[in-house]
């Protein structure tokens, strides 16, 4: 099927106007991708939801009899791949270069042949119909799918609790949580789908809504206690890999979590225990390190860093700031924002709508400039936008404040004091949320947070913030998306 689509992709190149000259590189880089697959015929056989397996097997993911059996079903599947290759070679041939010669000393190959004599025997006579076969690809959006865990990871959570906003006057609603807004919320427990199948066949209730104890009991009593990516040793689960690795031809694709507080030894010593065992790459994220990650679970609360102290910027606006250009979207709705800065940090706002008729009228590429405070005629002040194009020559756009709607550049004001007397920017952003504005108004107020949001830095504590995965509080700004430390959930806006 891959030898196929190659075959479609160079006979659009072929059909494509272009002069010849101009399609020669890419045309050249697919006959080349063309023959080394019609050489070698590579292909990737690999499973998933291999930490269910061993949960539905009653093995615990990480113990020495869990790995042992793992290594048992990965070392099966090579040697019925390889099988299935000679058996193909038989009738169609080996692969274009193929060459028992310069095989004979490969490790894997006398693997196979210390485990099979005959199938290696078979394949020095017929070869092989593929260079290799086997590999744990990657199976982040194929387990989503499937609603089981990913290649040979482990479960990163068999059960956690979330919330839906709920109108308090519907009936037979029911109300659990009341925020610090006034907004009803009703929790539901959302359930990893193997555990869910767990329950069902031991006799436990799906419908009922548990407390955190007694579904931290439940945890306890199922074959997901102490294996989730919480739980598993990292240099155990690095071992596992180096053992499941000799009987893949390919890599395997494993991330290892590690706490925020790693020292670099710990680091270090888990890439060399990853060499030693025979691993050919091994991916390592420290908690924190990014936004968006599956991240180990800690108790431990980190202090906001210094920068979100407050600032002292000068009592006079300087006449020109640096200024970075922010684009977004709420709704339907395309937005702008200029944001003056002083030593990278804000200073003012000026956002409104960017496609307004008497809008904004900038390239897409800009993304900084300068803000110039300058006077009018009449001596009235205005805020104009410097930028420089391609050629390095200035375009300037005159009076920020006549583009956008009167009431936003009111309230841009207002927020722009706040940035300018110090207020940390996570507060201030906590104040724009906290605003009780009207509806028509209310996506310009988000898209102001949503703007300077990137600001924050990173590992800021979110104060009175909680996850609506999890329920935790233990929630830090990263990357200007708000990072749920306990669950790894991650929301962005």
């Amino acid at each position: 099927l891959e030898l196929e689509k190659i075959d479609a992709i160079l006979e659009k190149i072929a059909n494509d106007p272009e002069d010849e000259e101009l399609k020669r590189t890419e045309k050249n880089l697919w006959l080349n991708i063309q023959t080394k697959a019609n050489e070698g015929r590579r292909t990737g056989i690999g499973i998933t939801a291999e930490g269910d397996m061993l949960a539905a097997m009653g093995l615990r993911y990480g113990s020495d009899e869990g790995s042992a059996f793992a290594v048992e079903i990965h070392k099966t599947i090579a040697l019925e791949a390889y099988r299935a290759s000679v058996n193909t070679a038989k009738e169609r041939g080996a692969f274009g270069i193929f060459d028992a010669e310069r095989e004979k000393n490969n490790p894997f190959i006398l693997r196979l042949k210390e485990a099979d004599a005959k199938l290696y025997y078979e394949m020095l006579e017929h070869g092989r119909r593929n260079i290799a076969l086997l590999t744990i690809a990657p199976t982040g959006t194929t387990s989503l799918m499937s609603q089981t865990s990913s290649g040979i990871e482990p479960v990163f959570m068999p059960v956690y609790k979330r919330r839906r906003k709920v109108n308090p006057n519907d009936k037979d609603v029911r109300v659990d949580f009341v925020d610090e807004v006034g907004d009803s919320w009703e929790e539901y427990v959302v359930f990893h789908h193997r555990f869910k199948q767990w329950m069902e066949v031991n006799g436990h209730d799906l419908t009922k809504n548990y407390s955190q104890k007694e579904l931290d009991d439940l945890v306890a009593l199922s074959p997901y206690y102490k294996a989730t990516s919480n739980d598993v040793d990292y240099l155990k689960k690095v071992r596992m890999q180096g053992d499941i690795q000799k009987w893949i031809d390919h890599s395997i694709s494993v991330t290892i979590n590690m706490p925020s507080d790693v020292t670099e030894e710990v680091v270090a010593e888990l890439y060399m225990e990853a060499w030693k065992s025979g691993c050919k790459g091994v991916t390592v994220y420290r908690d924190g390190s990014r936004s968006g990650v599956l991240i180990a679970n800690t108790e431990t609360k980190s202090q906001a860093p210094e920068e979100s102290t407050a600032l002292i910027f000068p009592t006079t606006r300087p006449t020109v700031l640096d200024a970075d250009v922010v684009r977004f979207q709420n709704s339907k709705d395309k937005w702008i924002a200029f944001i003056g800065l002083i030593e990278g940090k804000p200073y003012e706002i000026f956002t409104g709508f960017a496609d307004d008729e008497d809008g904004i009228l900038i390239p897409r590429w800009v993304n900084d400039g300068v803000i110039i405070k300058n006077r009018d005629a009449d001596g009235g002040s205005r805020y104009d936008f410097q930028y420089k194009n391609k050629r390095g020559h200035k375009t300037t756009i005159e009076g920020l404040s006549y583009k956008f709607n009167p009431e936003y550049w009111n309230y841009a004001k207002l927020i722009s004091s706040t940035l300018r007397h110090g207020m940390a920017i996570e507060k201030v952003v906590d104040l724009i949320n906290s605003l009780q504005l009207d509806e028509a108004i209310n996506t310009w107020k988000n898209g102001v947070a949503r703007a300077l949001k990137r600001y924050v830095p990173d590992g800021t504590e979110a104060k009175k913030a909680q996850c609506q995965n999890c329920n935790s509080t233990n929630l830090h700004y990263q990357e200007g998306c708000l990072t749920c430390k306990d669950c790894g959930s991650s929301k962005c806006g």
